[in-house]
């Protein structure tokens, strides 16, 4: 707890087990343990982190659909206006609702991310459902919300409301 309370941003397993001097498994099983206890610990590719600032920021659920080549440009569209990425959520025919979590904030984070994706060959989510998926989003002002709007359908990337 003390190493994710000193930390604002995420903090990869491997990294907190290298500052504990134990294995990341530990590093999962404490975890999973705190959060049973209640400890609000989120975790994204990047890391675990704890949510302070965000719990008190507006939320909204954005739907929107575009091909996998405009991932960049939608997620630096939101977080160059303040934007945080929380997840992305696609409703899959066969096991419902699947979410990953993202907690993206600049485009540091995007490209981290999409660098992981590419490494990965997973994919992203949004290929199962012909590009349409959903973000929750966290904003400080409804500006940063309409400005990324904004941006998003200058880039044509489709934003239903």
């Amino acid at each position: 707890m003390q190493q994710l309370q000193a930390h604002p941003e995420p903090i990869r397993g491997e990294d907190l087990a290298h500052m504990l001097g134990v294995t990341r498994q530990v590093v999962v099983h404490e975890v999973a343990l705190l959060r049973a206890a209640g400890t609000p610990i989120a975790s994204s590719p990047r890391g675990y982190y704890l949510p302070g600032d965000d719990l008190h920021r507006h939320r909204t659920v954005l739907a929107v659909r575009h091909q996998p080549n405009q991932t960049r440009a939608e997620l630096y569209a939101m977080v160059d206006h303040g934007l945080t990425v929380e997840n992305v959520v696609v409703e899959h025919p066969i096991y419902g609702e699947l979410e990953g979590r993202l907690h993206l904030r600049s485009r540091f984070d995007v490209d981290q991310f999409l660098q992981a994706v590419e490494q990965s060959e997973a994919g992203l989510l949004s290929v199962l459902t012909q590009g349409y998926h959903l973000h929750t989003v966290s904003y400080s002002s409804a500006g940063d919300l309409e400005a990324a709007i904004h941006a998003l359908r200058e880039r044509s990337i489709a934003v239903f409301e």
